[in-house]
């Protein structure tokens, strides 16, 4: 579904991508993890399109979106959310969700039955005629996934999505992420939250220092002496992911 070859990112004589390769597959739960500065977000946004490449080839259902503008990107079935929720916030929840429909839908009644669909899978459903001023964290970051979801992808972009957010809301999210294959829908998961990515994911991408220093099954991640130093520690170790 997703090749990146030799990707590469650089600000002046800094490279914050280097030599990057990884693929995704249909209905896979693709996982990038990594410690602060690694280049996981500057990857993400290589990917949708917010960022040009210095060198390299990014392609999606085989064809070329290296140097494609993030609408161009999300046309052809590319969705993403943000580490910052970014809704619009004189527009309701319901109103929110629905503009992503729309980017498909020019009918409005098609569009808020999308919206329908995308809120309630994500848990907001009772919601849709809230200020957006009204949610908590955890509920922007459930809006981010909805409004993403509501654009109907082939392939969604996760940012951090439980990133503030409760126990609950976490294995609310966890349980949501793990159908979105069964769903036709493939996933590229930027995450902090151990417990979480290494429970879903099918497959884990460490990054260190602007490159991909490893790649494998979660268990395979877990015991790879090389994420070990890097990232993981050996406390982790000692409790993997059940």
């Amino acid at each position: 579904m997703l090749s990146v070859e030799s990707i590469g990112r650089r600000f002046g004589a800094l490279w914050a991508v280097r030599d990057a390769n990884l693929a995704v597959e249909q209905g896979e739960v693709v996982g990038i993890i990594g410690p602060n500065g690694a280049g996981k977000s500057t990857l993400f946004n290589l990917i949708a399109g917010a960022l040009k490449p210095s060198c390299g080839e990014i392609r999606f259902r085989d064809q070329r979106i290296t140097n494609a503008k993030p609408y161009e990107v999300a046309r052809l079935g590319l969705a993403r959310t943000f580490q910052i929720p970014k809704p619009f916030k004189q527009l309701t929840v319901r109103e929110n969700v629905m503009l992503s429909a729309l980017r498909r839908h020019r009918s409005p009644r098609a569009a808020d039955a999308i919206a329908a669909q995308a809120m309630e899978f994500v848990g907001i459903a009772p919601l849709g005629d809230n200020p957006i001023a009204s949610l908590t964290v955890g509920l922007l970051k459930k809006l981010e996934v909805a409004r993403a979801l509501a654009a109907e992808p082939s392939l969604l972009l996760l940012d951090e999505v439980m990133a503030g957010l409760t126990p609950r809301e976490i294995s609310e999210l966890m349980a949501a992420i793990r159908s979105l294959p069964g769903r036709g829908i493939s996933v590229i998961w930027v995450e902090h939250v151990m417990m979480a990515i290494m429970n879903v994911a099918h497959r884990i991408i460490v990054m260190q220092q602007g490159g991909i220093i490893a790649q494998g099954t979660p268990a395979e991640i877990a015991s790879n002496p090389a994420v070990i130093a890097a990232y993981l520690g050996d406390t982790y170790v000692h409790a993997p992911p059940s």
